[in-house]
């Protein structure tokens, strides 16, 4: 007897649907066909368990499973469920064949028939409302994440035998309640607040322009400066992600199997802090069978990357095409799959090999060449693609003793989302761009003209510090934000003039600076 159910194997940031059939027919053994891999074949010996484990019957008999299509490799043990279904239906154990062919059913089983929660259950979900399917029937620890795509039934169940009941008895069951996205959207919570950082106004202002405008950011400056302390305090004044940028992060963690069990979705900015060591695999996503880096776990967040210097340059490169793509394209000999890499990217590095270069008060040991040598680690096509490049100072004694109140994060979280509001509206026939920092050439005779006073200037700079076309557009999408942050209709003389500061690190004032 021939039995179909219906499964979903994942592909990259999809899920595409997978055809478990399962034939018993005269003859003796067990197989399982169409290009499974190593977790997928012990399946069947975890079936076998777990059906005898409950009191059902194990066919004797030639036993063939096919997962379709054949060219499509099948990955992971989430085919248990729609395997262990198919043999109790197609050995007449379960007799109600219409949830077999309406429901996705996926999941891993325990040797006691128990279900074990799998990964990519979200885009399990969009595959099966796309396809038309009545819903998924899941382990219960994917219940939550599932319930996020709205019009689909989601069946969530602890064990084997409470699958084969519901199979049998449909009308017995009632489906998981569904989710409130907007609810569960929370701004980031227990985050550092700007009021308890002390001095580093200019460093506070180029991340609130960072933050209103999406924009890259680099700080240089000694150790104990507080570069590292500004960057995780930047994640306290970015606004909520929308519904869009919810499901987007959300799918991504929903592959690796870091969604929480209670929300099913994240419900705050990632912030991603890799420590110097990682790979280049390991920060952009790869593997035999692709999977995402950090450069997709920050998705719609930040990738702080700190000491940048010390990555190695395979890693620091491998970022200026997904920076600038806001994806991230991993070809193996089999398939090619995309990943989404929108973030934001800050960086701290020190001046100088030990850290002391142009410090006030400590003397620095380097030589000239090694100075040098150490900054021009940084690549300028790097460089070109970072917007805001600042120097962060040591904090001074009479700053860290002033008693004088200072803006708490709420304070200019505000001004953010009044800029991004700004920026939302600009872009509502985009709907691709969220922020200033994602506009295209052509955008910006669009959306950010320049009068005569402020061309002159911006001339002026590109000639002095000879900067390049690319360095010429984010100084224009900075002095947007700016703008925006101000509640200018219009690019002015000081948004250009503030924007420019921002570039210390460009090729030709490298070595002025430092």
């Amino acid at each position: 007897m021939l039995v179909k159910t219906r499964g979903a194997s994942l592909y990259g940031m999809d899920a595409i649907g997978v055809q478990v059939e399962v034939n018993v027919s005269m003859g003796q053994g067990y197989c399982i066909v169409g290009l499974p891999d190593i977790a997928v074949k012990e399946s069947l010996h975890r079936t076998e368990i777990a059906i005898k484990a409950n009191g059902f019957q194990m066919p004797r008999t030639k036993l063939v499973i096919n997962l379709a299509p054949a060219d499509i490799k099948k990955t992971g043990p989430a085919f248990d469920l729609p395997i262990a279904i198919g043999i109790l239906a197609a050995s007449d154990q379960i007799v109600n064949s219409i949830v077999l062919t309406q429901y996705l059913m996926m999941g891993e089983l325990s040797l006691n028939g128990a279900l074990q929660p799998i990964k990519g259950v979200l885009a399990m979900a969009i595959y099966a409302k796309e396809a038309g399917l009545q819903g998924l029937i899941i382990p219960k620890t994917n219940a939550q994440e599932a319930s996020l795509i709205e019009g689909l039934k989601v069946f969530a169940f602890d064990h084997l035998t409470e699958v084969t009941h519901f199979c049998n008895h449909p009308e017995s069951c009632e489906p998981f309640q569904q989710n409130d996205l907007g609810n569960l959207v929370k701004p980031a919570l227990n985050q550092v607040d700007f009021a308890n950082i002390k001095g580093q106004f200019q460093a506070k202002r180029a991340i609130e322009i960072a933050a209103a405008g999406g924009h890259n950011l680099i700080m240089v400056g000694p150790p104990g400066a507080g570069k590292t302390l500004l960057a995780k305090t930047s994640i306290s004044i970015l606004p909520a992600m929308n519904h869009l940028e919810t499901l987007e992060t959300s799918k991504v963690y929903s592959l690796i199997g870091k969604l929480s069990d209670k929300s099913g979705l994240m419900q705050t900015r990632p912030f991603r802090n890799p420590h110097h060591s990682l790979s280049a695999i390991a920060l952009v996503g790869g593997g035999s069978i692709p999977q995402p880096g950090e450069i997709s776990m920050a998705h719609n967040g930040v990738l702080f990357l700190d000491e940048l210097p010390e990555f190695s340059k395979a890693a620091i490169e491998i970022l200026r095409q997904p920076m600038e793509a806001g994806y991230v394209s991993i070809s193996r000999a089999r398939q090619t799959v995309e990943f989404p890499s929108r973030f934001m990217l800050f960086a701290s590095m020190n001046p100088c090999p030990c850290g002391y270069f142009n410090h006030p008060q400590k003397a620095c040991t380097c030589s000239p060449s090694a100075v040098r040598k150490y900054l021009h680690k940084i690549s300028g096509p790097l460089l070109d693609r970072i917007d805001l490049q600042i120097e962060v100072v040591p904090v001074s004694y009479e700053e860290l003793t002033n008693p004088t109140m200072i803006e708490n994060s709420e304070t200019i979280s505000n001004r953010v989302l009044q800029a991004r509001a700004i920026q939302t509206n600009r872009f509502k026939q985009r709907p691709e761009i969220y922020t200033n920092a994602q506009m295209q050439s052509y955008d910006l005779k669009q959306w950010a003209k320049l009068d005569i006073e402020s061309a002159k200037l911006l001339k002026l700079a590109m000639e002095q510090f000879n900067l390049s076309a690319r360095a010429y557009d984010r100084i224009i999408k900075v002095a947007r934000t700016i703008a925006d942050l101000d509640g200018s209709k219009d690019i002015q003389n000081q948004h250009i003039s503030e924007s420019i500061q921002y570039r210390i690190l460009d090729r030709a004032a490298w070595g002025q600076n430092y």
